[in-house]
């Protein structure tokens, strides 16, 4: 763990694999955007051995060759897998994005990795969204470790970052949080700044030191030993702690030294069960190193300290219909269940997904049966299908090794699953089982796109559904109302994405456009009218003639229509030609052209002529009744209104109020919702609330959640009513 002696390393140029489940260690990296986990996932690869000094495999492609947009954006976009060896142990380091947009990413990576790798930057600290991620770890008992980056920077300060992870994550045991090494600072520079050269391990009492360029080890003089044992002997105590053994801590206490074997046999069953969180420090290689500073002691944690995926207990697992079926165990024997936790599209390869193995063994060109939740909502459908699945492979950078197997526990890249989305369950075709879903975050900014030309039109609809095949995040919704197409994102940077993927990976160009929410109209006031449509031109004419009333109804009423006709002024056949006249127009709306809700109108009087009326005259004379009543009555504009949870931290409940209150927003309630944080409650009118995903982030710093549902229908205030009247009359 740091303090033992250095494992063998993989082999650059061949595909880390495993025979056994014990001998993998699924680990996701989380942090912030420019934490530096990418470039440490490098710094891994090139000390494990599986790129040579210059970063590279032997192809010269680079481990962080993944996504032609994460280059172009300088930033990660999408999870990505990189598999090393170390000491005969398969490591997948599943790298996630660090910008809030790609929380979806986030969260596969979380489902297919055994534990975290927290990376904080020693120069920015930690943020909100870092913490609340760790809290959702902590939730489930996910086993954890923090390495500091960025210690090269000026203002980085290895030990201040220690205190204040431990009082971040610690919550109330600041001591389940330590770090197992000191740095070993070299000379100072002309800013006075001391870079850090090595390490010094607590435990072992050795020094590391990574200034020539290669990892040496050492004894500590006088000076470095006085500096290691306070901070030796809090980890020791934190360490005894979480032992098993109840009678170790009077033994320490009573004043007997315990042997270094048994402290790092117990500080590696505390991390593998998630009460103890060390603390390592990393940087890149320098000088043409082939070990960046503290690479082999992260390697060592993770081979033995992580869990294995025996010791993770795997989700539930059910028929496609239901039933219950007994739970799975990480058995390279047993029944296959695997997941979907990434799809991507390869222009030579095409579909190919990224699956975590939970039970049995996936092997190449063998049928597997998928089974999907169903995201209806989010444009995704429900299937249940059989499927032959193409080659295995390993993904490293742009390359993809081929792999004989998977086995239960370990991950890999299946080609041709033309029907399969992420999320969906591989199982055998004699036995479908399908695992229960992870949690998706709700996308809720709206992005109303338009097929930029007639060509584009026809290849709309098959990248539209190849994109939110690739990103359950993503909802597709073909808005009924206003007839928009419209993507719901989780912000801007993922719209950025969605539309760069949709031009350049399927070729599709579309046009940006305002979006729009679902307004009504309705009557303020009663009105009648006369609607009048006779026309003779020869031959057979036109005539018909009706009266009728109208009347406003309660909000949620509908449209209601009535009969009070008398004497057969107007034939009963010709009635319901009235009616649907009304209703057709009513759905077209006017005003502003919404549709018409919450009236009644009443059929009160008419004329028909026995030659000349017909049902498409009384139809058009309903139409032109309405129309004539609302020229002459006020016409109140309807405005969705949602109810809108915003969990947020204490600190920023009263911006997010004032706030809500500038949308002309109601608070209707606030209550504490525990870990420092509280639930607002508001009714808020849509119109309003369509940034609300980013602007929300933006007040409280990345850290607060909200979900919206619709409430009901309110009159819009009269001057945004005039103004929205203007705009449909210039066809705006």
């Amino acid at each position: 763990m740091g303090d033992k002696t250095s494992a063998h390393p993989g082999a650059a140029g061949r595909a880390a694999t495993a025979d056994r489940p014990s001998d993998v260690r699924n680990v996701v990296l989380v942090g912030h955007s420019g934490s530096g986990k990418t470039t440490l996932v490098e710094a891994l690869a090139l000390a494990a051995g599986a790129v040579n000094r210059a970063g590279r495999v032997e192809d010269g492609a680079t481990v962080s060759d993944y996504d032609d947009i994460e280059h172009r954006q300088q930033r990660s976009v999408q999870l990505s897998l990189v598999p090393v060896e170390w000491g005969g142990i398969k490591i997948n380091l599943l790298d996630t994005p660090g910008y809030a947009d790609f929380v979806g990413e986030l969260r596969a990576g979380l489902r297919a990795a055994d534990a975290a790798l927290f990376v904080v930057s020693a120069s920015d600290g930690v943020d909100g969204a870092t913490r609340m991620v760790w809290d959702e770890c902590a939730a489930v008992g996910m086993p954890r470790a923090i390495v500091v980056t960025h210690l090269e920077a000026a203002r980085s300060d290895y030990e201040q970052m220690t205190s204040v992870c431990g009082q971040m994550f610690g919550g109330d045991d600041p001591d389940a949080v330590l770090p197992l090494y000191l740095p070993l600072y070299g000379r100072a520079g002309a800013d006075g700044h001391a870079p850090v050269a090595g390490l010094m391990g607590l435990l072992s009492q050795r020094v590391f030191d990574y200034s020539s360029g290669e990892r040496k080890e050492a004894a500590p003089d006088p000076e470095q030993l006085a500096l290691i044992e306070g901070a030796r002997n809090r980890l020791i105590e934190g360490i005894i702690a979480e032992s098993e053994d109840e009678g170790l801590m009077d033994r320490y206490l009573g004043g007997e030294e315990i042997d270094l074997k048994t402290l790092i046999d117990d500080l590696e069953r505390a991390v593998a069960r998630g009460t103890f969180h060390p603390v390592l420090a990393a940087a890149p290689a320098v000088n043409g190193s082939k070990q960046g500073l503290g690479t082999v002691e992260l390697l060592e944690l993770i081979t033995g300290g992580f869990p294995t995926p025996l010791e993770r207990e795997s989700p539930v697992v059910t028929t496609p219909q239901g039933k219950p079926r007994p739970p799975i165990t990480c058995d390279p024997e047993g029944p296959l269940v695997a997941e979907v936790v990434k799809t991507s599209s390869d222009p030579y390869v095409g579909r190919v997904s990224l699956v975590r193995v939970f039970s049995g063994t996936l092997r190449p060109d063998e049928t597997v049966h998928v089974s999907g939740h169903g995201l209806e909502d989010r444009g995704h459908e429900d299937h249940d299908v059989d499927e032959r699945i193409g080659a295995l492979s390993s993904p490293f950078g742009k390359q993809q090794r081929q792999l004989a197997q998977c086995i239960a526990g370990d991950l890999a890249c299946v080609a041709k699953l033309g029907r399969a989305e992420t999320g969906d369950t591989l199982s055998a075709k004699d036995d479908p089982l399908l695992m229960e879903p992870w949690v998706m975050p709700d996308p809720l900014l709206p992005l109303a796109i338009q097929a930029h030309s007639k060509p584009d039109e026809d290849k709309l609809s098959q990248g539209l559904s190849r994109l939110v095949a690739e990103d359950p995040t993503m909802r597709l919704e073909q808005n009924q109302d206003t007839h928009q197409v419209v993507l719901w994102c989780l912000g801007e940077a993922h719209m950025d994405v969605a539309l760069e993927r949709l031009r350049n990976r399927y070729g599709v160009q579309v046009d940006v456009v305002p979006h729009k929410v679902s307004l009504r109209e309705t009557f303020g006031e009663q009105a009648t009218a006369r609607g009048r449509h006779v026309k003779q031109s020869g031959g057979h004419g036109q005539y018909a003639i009706c009266e009728i009333e109208v009347e406003p109804l309660p909000p949620g009423s509908g449209i209601e229509f009535v009969d009070k006709v008398v004497g057969g002024a107007v034939p009963r056949q010709f009635i319901p030609s009235v009616e649907k006249g009304v209703r057709t127009q009513a759905a077209r709306g006017v005003a502003a052209g919404y549709p018409l809700v919450d009236v009644r109108i009443t059929l009160v009087d008419g004329k028909a002529h026995s030659v000349d009326s017909s049902d498409a005259a009384f139809q058009t004379a309903g139409a032109l009744a309405l129309r004539e009543a609302a020229a002459d009555a006020k016409i109140h504009l309807l405005e969705p209104v949602a109810e809108l949870t915003a969990m947020v931290p204490d600190e920023y409940v009263g911006p997010v109020m004032s706030d809500l209150s500038g949308r002309r927003g109601r608070v209707v309630g606030t209550e504490q919702a525990g870990g420092g944080r509280t639930l607002v409650r508001a009714e808020v009118p849509e119109i309003e609330i369509g940034r609300y995903a980013v602007d929300l982030r933006s007040i409280s710093h990345g850290t607060g959640r909200f979900s919206r549902s619709y409430a009901r229908h309110e009159p819009m205030p009269p001057q945004l009513s005039v103004k929205i009247r203007e705009q449909a009359e210039k066809g705006t």
